[in-house]
């Protein structure tokens, strides 16, 4: 009898309760093992953040820039204005209710660790490349090889986002759970976690609202253009979106999400191109959750911010998640770079960053792959109007 394969999801739910279970009563000895472990972790996902962003962005931009000329350009384009849109909203809303639910100061030294318990010994790895500079090198490095359309150079960056993206399945998701065990069990035993809880489930809650309120507004913005009704091509997404809850993959459900766009009106070569490639570049769901979890964080520390320093990071988390492989949790992995060098997140915060953000994980996805078909349905509209320019301007002339 074959015993079922748990997702990351229900794994990060049970580590979560366990933590808060076993952290109530419990002496300092398993507390500090685990105290010893999450610096460990946190010290090698310190090391390997530079790496991610270099080995997952610059394959990404090199592929962005080649193949389907001015349609790509458009897609992508259109992809990341709908990302950044997306964040931009969710701080405004973040703005407007998250004063009134995040009403006391909570430090995350406080609840994040448990008080005065140490690690047994700590290992300093150094990361090869600071993030700021990991972000220009991978930029440069994209465009560079998408301009001169070197193979082996295009070769050798694909081997190492594979390598890249194994190490992210192989070791830091198989980890992330005891992580956020630990995070959680030391937060139990300094007595703060329920105070820290009872905030996050009101965040969750907001942001699940804006998901619909975003895939709602998306589709208004598609009926401008395909002239339909929104409410009933949304509809026919829907075995994507709930595709997408399952499989907590953009890649994963390109196939379904391909089949109900192309019900939606959209010609199936404009869908067989802009689906896929929507499913790598367009993450408005993520970028709204990304970025509601950090304002959020930042609130219950008291640490100042404005909207110049938020509107840079939105900007740039919406290029660094055209990164976000196709697996649980690969945006929040792309996005920790941005957090640490742009909104100076230590350890602690990026940790609870991603707790925050892969409890949610499911529907962001099924937000962002929903969002795919009226961005379809936009080109379609767009593409067949530009068509029927040229045939009248070639009939003119003739």
């Amino acid at each position: 009898m074959r015993i079922p394969k748990i997702g990351l999801l229900p794994k990060i739910i049970i580590a979560i309760a366990l933590g808060i279970a076993l952290g109530i009563e419990t002496p300092e000895m398993p507390v500090r093992i685990f105290v010893t472990f999450n610096s460990l972790f946190s010290e090698f996902l310190g090391f390997l953040i530079p790496l991610i962003i270099v080995g997952l962005v610059t394959p990404a931009i090199a592929d962005i820039g080649k193949g389907a000329g001015k349609l790509l350009l458009v897609t992508a384009l259109l992809a990341y204005g709908a990302t950044v849109l997306s964040g931009f909203m969710s701080y405004g809303v973040g703005q407007t209710f998250f004063p009134s639910m995040i009403s006391e100061n909570v430090q995350l030294s406080q609840v994040s660790e448990a008080q005065g318990v140490k690690p047994f010994f700590t290992i300093s790895i150094p990361a090869p490349l600071n993030v700021m500079t990991s972000l220009i090198l991978a930029f440069t490095l994209g465009l560079g090889i998408a301009h001169l359309e070197s193979k082996s150079l295009r070769n050798g960056f694909s081997e190492f986002r594979d390598i890249i993206t194994k190490t992210i399945q192989v070791v830091v998701l198989p980890l992330l759970p005891i992580y956020i065990f630990g995070i959680f069990f030391n937060m139990t035993h300094s007595g703060e976690v329920f105070r820290v809880l009872s905030v996050f489930v009101k965040i969750i809650g907001v942001i699940f609202v804006m998901h619909i309120f975003l895939l709602v507004f998306q589709y208004c913005v598609a009926a401008l253009f395909g002239r339909k009704n929104p409410l009933r091509m949304l509809g026919t997404m829907l075995p994507a979106y709930f595709t997408a809850l399952g499989t907590q993959s953009s890649a994963a459900t390109i196939p379904v999400t391909l089949r109900q766009t192309i019900k939606n009106g959209v010609d199936s070569d404009i869908a067989g191109f802009v689906i896929p490639l929507c499913a790598t570049i367009h993450l408005s769901g993520s970028t709204m959750k990304i970025v509601a979890c950090a304002l959020a964080l930042m609130m219950m520390q008291n640490i100042p911010y404005d909207f110049q320093m938020i509107t840079g990071f939105i900007l740039m988390l919406g290029v660094t998640m055209v990164a976000a492989p196709g697996v649980p949790g690969g945006a929040i992995m792309a996005a920790l770079g941005v957090l640490s060098s742009m909104l100076g997140f230590d350890e602690k915060a990026l940790a609870l960053m991603i707790a925050l953000y892969i409890a949610m994980d499911s529907f962001g996805t099924a937000c962002n792959v929903t969002g795919d078909g009226a961005l379809a349905v936009i080109i379609n509209r767009m593409w067949k109007g530009k068509k029927k320019q040229n045939a009248g301007a070639a009939e003119e002339c003739q």
